[in-house]
């Protein structure tokens, strides 16, 4: 759902500009008073859950209701919002301009109802087709994917950039997510109700504490205006050994849970330290400086078998958003969630040490490698892995689980974890036991049991691995701590590992019949690249050999040299080919490699043509590779010249009047790199 998840995630979901989004104003008036006061005596509106049946036909009766409406959706009272807007458009003659449409399809859109925010923003965009804005076509085609119109999502992202000129990027289609259904399960729990169920979070041995919006009473309690379902708690629950379902579900405490909102939480190592985000809340809800009340992480500890009474942390911000904390392994690192100033996006994600002394750095945004222009939340964070969920267009739906690799707090492109943890619709607040293969997750996808549910997840035996061993090509030797790297085809780097003590190294869940590449890196050697395949449910394993550099240099009748492989040219032509550029990117790092060296280029032609012609010719080309190395980071001042011979020094008899072999010929056709100076 879009519904008590944006709640939770900020009212971030609610797609307005970073420093525009806003926390829900929490009132504790219910729906339906609010609707009896102050109405026009020319009708009555309809109480919350009653049904619309009423046929406002005069235009004066379909403004007030707008105007209603309108003031509703300025409260972020969505689900009331989408109610009265509905009426108009369905059962009055009031015009369908933007400003209606658009807030018809926004309110269904941020309270869940997504077949009916499609219909909607179809309306929108087949009438508003040139004025509509990009906000919402964004909208309108995370809707479309969430009910199962993707080929259609794709068409018009295509059509909306062609016909606009903008840099939009096109949407995928189903079948560019990679789809893990086979070698992962995935069960809903016993704990679901009706209402939001999500945020799990292991607490000690075997249980797991979550946020949900059910009612434990057998009374009615207080409502929330978003979507007219109870506030948000804290419950624990014990997760079944064998399953990994949870039961015996029950409120975490007392001196946590307050009347208002409370979710996503994070333990200490030891698990007697709970951080968890609240609403700004003292003895009264407290608003910023736009009169609306923001969430804060607050932390709690454990002391004689109780919690202790919960205290604000020092970075949350009274006019933003701070929340979804995530600790790393060893308690030093807490991960969060915030939309404040100087973001990439409209919510990105942070980082803060915890010090020793109980204080806690300035946080440190993570960077574009994790962050974009759109939406991150709920991190999860691993010994080595960084998973969260974004709502960015590289995805199946509205909120996606992406995960991020990193070393030494170096973040790779994050990569999306595909179906079944993805879905059509919202799919966050991932958790994972990595060393037993399973965790959980919350999704608002087609056949749960309510708004959002918590599922269950078993990665069964995915064999789909690149495994080896790098050697030195010459004493096949193990390379050890080589930088192995592995990039999809679009030359993103998805992972990076380094060899062991044995020059071992691996990369396991990867796509069945997918090509990578495999690039190998250590001082001292030539950089090794190599195109994988992937076979179906099978591992592939590999030999990755690497040239020392220092073989390069070599000694040739008494000449020092940089060795290559011939360079060669199309026939007339000086410009570099691929197989030109290869060698001369290895000729790059062995001058690299010895940072003082200064080589000379002398390029040579066979006997075909003229001399003068072979003579231009070969000076092109010589000049053509001086211009490469230099473009590439070469100083100019260490090429201290690039020349062209022709056919004045011929390797063999192949002079003109002589019949040669075209094998004969070639050997004639190279460039020399002299070393001057080492």
């Amino acid at each position: 759902m879009r519904k008590l998840l944006s709640l939770i995630v900020f009212a971030f979901i609610s797609g307005l500009h970073a420093q525009d989004i806003s926390a829900v104003q929490f009132e504790d008036l219910e729906v339906k008073a609010t609707l009896s006061k102050n109405l026009d005596s020319e009708m009555d509106l309809p109480s919350p859950g009653q049904a619309m049946s009423l046929k406002p036909k005069g235009s004066g009766v379909s403004n007030k209701l707008i105007k209603k409406a309108d003031g509703y959706f300025d409260k972020m009272w969505y689900a009331e919002a989408a109610r009265l807007y509905d009426l108009v458009l369905e059962e009055s003659e009031q015009e369908h301009s933007f400003h209606l449409l658009s807030r018809a399809a926004d309110s269904h859109y941020y309270s869940g109802n997504l077949e009916k925010s499609f219909k909607w923003y179809h309306e929108l965009y087949q009438n508003y087709t040139k004025t509509i804005t990009e906000e919402d076509f964004f909208k309108y085609t995370h809707s479309l994917k969430a009910t199962g119109r993707y080929k259609r999502a794709a068409r018009l992202t295509r059509m909306f950039r062609q016909k606009r000129e903008a840099n939009l990027k096109t949407l995928p289609v189903e079948d560019r997510i990679w789809d893990h259904s086979a070698y992962v399960d995935v069960k809903n729990l016993s704990i679901n109700s009706k209402y939001s169920d999500f945020s799990p979070m292991f607490h000690g041995d075997g249980r797991v504490v979550y946020a949900s919006a059910m009612d434990s009473s057998f009374l009615t309690t207080r409502r929330y205006k978003w979507n007219n379902q109870p506030f948000l708690d804290l419950y624990v629950a014990q997760a079944n050994a064998e399953g990994g379902d949870l039961t015996n579900s029950k409120k975490l405490s007392k001196k946590i849970n307050t009347k208002y909102h409370e979710a996503s939480v994070a333990f200490s190592p030891d698990q007697n330290t709970i951080y968890f985000t609240r609403n700004n809340y003292g003895k009264k809800l407290k608003r910023g400086k736009k009169g609306v009340n923001h969430l804060k992480i607050y932390k709690s500890n454990f002391v004689d078998g109780e919690w202790t009474k919960a205290i604000e942390l020092p970075f949350n911000d009274e006019n933003h958003s701070t929340g979804h904390p995530a600790l790393s392994p060893d308690g030093k690192k807490l991960y969060f969630v915030s939309d404040r100033p100087g973001g990439f996006g409209l919510t990105d994600i942070y980082v803060v040490d915890v010090l020793e002394n109980g204080t806690y750095s300035e946080p440190k945004n993570l960077g574009k490698s994790v962050n974009t222009p759109y939406k991150e939340m709920f991190p999860y964070i691993t010994g080595s892995n960084l998973y969260f969920s974004s709502d960015r267009t590289m995805g199946v739906g509205g909120l996606d689980v992406y995960k991020s690799n990193f070393s030494e707090e170096l973040f790779n492109v994050a990569v999306n974890m595909g179906r079944p943890i993805n879905s059509n619709r919202d799919d966050f607040s991932y958790i994972i036991d990595e060393d037993n293969r399973h965790g959980y997750f919350a999704s608002n996808r087609k056949g749960g049991k309510g708004d959002d549910d918590i599922y269950s997840f078993q990665n069964l035996d995915n064999l789909n691995s690149i495994s080896g061993i790098v050697e030195n090509n010459s004493t096949e030797e193990f390379i050890s701590d080589a930088v192995v790297a592995l990039f999809n085809e679009k030359g993103e780097k998805l992972w990076e590992t380094t060899t062991d003590a044995q020059g071992l190294f691996s990369f396991k869940d990867l796509q069945s019949v997918k090509e990578y590449t495999l690039v190998s890196l250590k001082k001292g050697f030539l950089e090794e690249k190599t195109s994988i395949t992937t076979k179906e449910n099978e591992p592939v394993v590999v030999k990755h050999t690497m040239q020392p550099i220092e073989e390069l240099v070599v000694l040739d009748d008494e000449v020092l040299k940089i060795k290559t492989e011939n360079i060669y040219f199309d026939f007339d032509k000086h410009n570099i080919k691929a197989q030109a550029a290869a060698e001369l990117d290895k000729l790059i790092e062995v001058m690299n490699e010895y940072p003082e060296m200064v080589i000379r280029i002398e390029s040579h032609t066979d006997s075909r043509g003229s001399k003068a012609y072979n003579k231009y010719l070969s000076d092109k080309r010589a000049k053509s590779s001086r211009e490469y190395l230099i473009s590439n980071g070469i100083d100019a001042s260490r090429i201290e010249s690039a020349i062209g011979y022709g056919e004045e020094r011929l390797l063999n008899n192949c002079q003109d009047g002589v019949s040669c072999a075209r094998k004969n010929h070639e050997l004639n056709r190279r460039s020399e790199f002299i070393i001057v100076n080492m």
